[in-house]
């Protein structure tokens, strides 16, 4: 039994692993039919554990009915009860750990019942494979793997009629059987873009890396979608040891700190008042301001964010003139206190939606709620909805490559695309140490 609550989680770790205590989830959770536009905030007060935080809630385009496809699995397939969840051994431990903590929290508070989940350690692919084979049949159901190393073969078991749904964050990993459930840019990307009005002139500064080469590739996409148009683009090693000339190059530094010291050489020359009190002025700039952009999108994440941020400044890129934006990677509070991202903007969701799954878990668990753990928070509640309307395999195939079918999860309303989530994001602004909504 958990220490921490009247629930388990069974755990079965491989080799020469000891078997963790077996736990049982049997829990009873409600989920109907909500227009997302009408719901109630949450009660930010309401942290006891004995009441409910959050609910998936499915909703439903009134306009659009969904319309099932023809069954492709024999025999309409029941999906099994017994739910296995895969985590490799060398995942982050803190990860793992609060992951299997918010599936238990999830089951509690959503009252989730008549399903077992059997989390699995393995050490390995082969050892992952092993676990799968062993554990096909018709009908199942797995959670995980986190990395995406460890998910690359996961479609070839959907000829067997199971079901993945996976964290992991390479899009094309998402098809056939296999559901990714994590933060994607892509979708991130667009919703930012859209934000935009027809002045809005962007530059983008991204780093030599893949996270960086990715940003790059899906912002011609998205600026195609939007009304705003993408000016420039600079880039810098991974590990900023030309950071300061990419900025240079962003902004066109030397150009228009060539530019003031022409205005200020003319302007010396000149003895009337207007002359010397503009020269005066422009003493105390060393580049002019006439920026080619409105807006700057650093696509950078972690440490790399708070070295790379005040350097834009530093070279004259003023965030008072220039809106800086960022990622949904910036929505961390160890980026809302630097003062080179205060009025950057990003795309997210308000911390008011998950502050009682954040104080709940603390008041539980004694630890930080991780931003990711939201991600198996949602997952359980959608697998509660799944199970609590007994669809069988096919349903659930036909529910989730729905995009009019949509879930109220702690991270806004989601549904699947192309068998990757995507999420109705809002525009949040940084101020003070805190993220507030765009008007």
């Amino acid at each position: 039994m958990s220490s921490k609550l009247p629930i388990g989680v069974a755990t079965i770790e491989r080799l020469l692993v000891a078997l963790f205590i077996l736990f049982l989830f049997k829990f009873i959770f409600s989920c109907t039919p909500v227009n997302p536009s009408k719901q109630a905030p949450i009660n930010s007060q309401e942290t006891s554990s004995s009441k409910q935080i959050s609910s998936i809630k499915v909703t439903a385009n009134i306009d659009k009915k969904i319309e099932k496809k023809e069954d492709n699995f024999s025999n309409k397939i029941v999906l099994n009860k017994n739910i296995i969840v895969l985590f490799a051994k060398d995942n982050d431990q803190k990860i793992t750990k609060q992951f299997i903590n918010t599936f238990e929290l999830a089951i509690y508070n959503l009252g989730i019942m008549d399903i077992d989940l059997q989390i699995k350690f393995f050490e390995n692919e082969n050892d992952l494979k092993n676990i799968i084979e062993n554990n096909l049949s018709s009908g199942r159901v797995f959670l995980g793997p986190i990395q995406s190393k460890y998910a690359t073969h996961l479609n070839d078991y959907c000829e067997n009629n199971v079901i993945f749904f996976t964290f992991s964050s390479q899009s094309s990993l998402g098809k056939n059987c296999v559901y990714l459930l994590n933060f994607f840019p892509r979708n991130e990307l667009t919703e930012l873009m859209s934000h935009l009005d027809e002045s809005a002139k962007v530059a983008l500064l991204y780093p030599e890396n893949e996270y960086g080469y990715l940003i790059n590739s899906f912002i011609d996409d998205s600026i195609f979608e939007s009304r705003a148009v993408l000016v420039n683009r600079s880039s810098y090693r991974d590990d900023l040891s030309n950071v300061r000339d990419a900025i240079k190059e962003l902004g066109k530094y030397e150009l228009r700190k060539y530019e003031l010291n022409r205005q200020k050489q003319i302007l010396s020359l000149k003895s009337d008042e207007k002359s010397k009190k503009r020269l005066k002025k422009l003493e105390k700039f060393k580049t002019t301001n006439d920026y080619d952009f409105t807006h700057v999108l650093i696509a950078d994440y972690s440490l790399n964010l708070l070295q790379v941020a005040p350097l834009l400044p530093y070279y004259d890129i003023d965030p008072n003139i220039v809106q800086f934006m960022g990622t949904g990677v910036i929505d961390d509070k160890t980026f809302f206190y630097e003062p080179a991202l205060q009025g950057a903007i990003f795309p997210g969701v308000p911390e008011e939606s998950r502050i009682n799954l954040i104080n709940n878990y603390k008041e539980i668990y004694d630890d930080e709620f991780l931003r990711v753990s939201t991600l198996p928070y949602d997952l359980m509640g959608l697998i509660n909805f799944i199970y609590k309307n007994k669809y069988n395999l096919d349903e659930v195939i036909n529910l989730l490559n729905n995009p009019y079918k949509k879930f109220d999860g702690v991270d806004g309303n989601f549904y699947f695309k192309d068998n990757i989530i995507e999420r109705d994001l809002d525009i949040l602004i940084i101020n003070n140490g805190n993220s507030f909504l765009v008007n």
